[in-house]
């Protein structure tokens, strides 16, 4: 699965939860002809990245390219149940990546247009957003 390798910091504070807002930067498309854009904001986990990118690897069998243009680099920490108030921070539990409105999550490029379809439309009942399917023009 996904992971940073290092971070700075072990652990890090929730942040906003509510990301309001479309996204200024990651949301056009730059590598592949066909992307998976979201429509909410919301934290992807790294184990639903990986759900996706094993879909898009068996559907296309040996052709066709994917890039994953998000990445899980939040770590999100975790106490176990029952555990009383106090005695700190629990310890990291998943890693999650962030991801505003208008993010493109995956591209895809080296099949024509419906087999590319038909993977993102796949992908996209592995992710917890809606998502839309944008090609280049």
């Amino acid at each position: 699965m996904l992971m940073p390798k290092r971070t700075k910091y072990r652990k890090s504070q929730k942040g906003r939860r509510r990301m309001e807002g479309q996204a200024s930067r990651g949301n056009i498309l730059s590598f592949g002809n066909f992307g998976l854009k979201a429509l909410e904001s919301r934290w992807i986990t790294a184990r639903q990245i990986e759900a996706a990118r094993r879909t898009i690897a068996r559907f296309f069998k040996k052709g066709g390219k994917m890039w994953i243009r998000i990445f899980p680099s939040k770590p999100v920490t975790f106490k176990g149940a029952e555990m009383p108030m106090g005695k700190g921070k629990g310890a990291v539990d998943h890693y999650v990546a962030p991801v505003k409105a208008g993010n493109i999550l995956f591209e895809i490029t080296g099949v024509d247009k419906i087999i590319a379809r038909r993977a993102l439309i796949l992908v996209s009942h592995k992710l917890p957003i809606k998502t839309k399917i944008v090609e280049k023009a």
